[in-house]
């Protein structure tokens, strides 16, 4: 049998460790790279874009088109190196706090 209250005394205490994770992840950071490292995009934990360096070779008005692929790959390499940098921060936040609840993952709420 559960124990209801003890359950929902320990959805309080993950949500508040999830909240406090949360406030940490501006820290997190994350670079992804295009075009052999021509573009580099930085990103945080906050899915923010903290910076855009480009290889002085690259800027060159008549291949705008190709700058802004590059740019556009490099961005969701960094996307996508935060997301899984954010999954492993709320999950080391919240580890060994809720039941093994078979079907129910908690990683998808972030």
């Amino acid at each position: 049998m559960f124990d209801f209250m003890s359950i929902m005394n320990k959805v309080k205490e993950a949500q508040a460790k999830i909240k406090d994770a949360q406030a940490k992840l501006v820290h997190l950071t994350a670079e992804g790279e295009s075009g052999a490292g021509l573009v580099k995009v930085t990103v945080n934990g906050n899915r923010k874009i903290m910076s855009i360096d480009m290889d002085d070779s690259l800027v060159n008005l008549s291949d705008k088109e190709m700058l802004s692929d590059l740019i556009v790959a490099a961005t969701n390499k960094a996307l996508e190196a935060i997301e899984i940098k954010i999954k492993e921060e709320l999950k080391s936040a919240t580890d060994g706090m809720m039941p093994n609840i078979p079907g129910m993952d908690l990683g998808s709420m972030f």
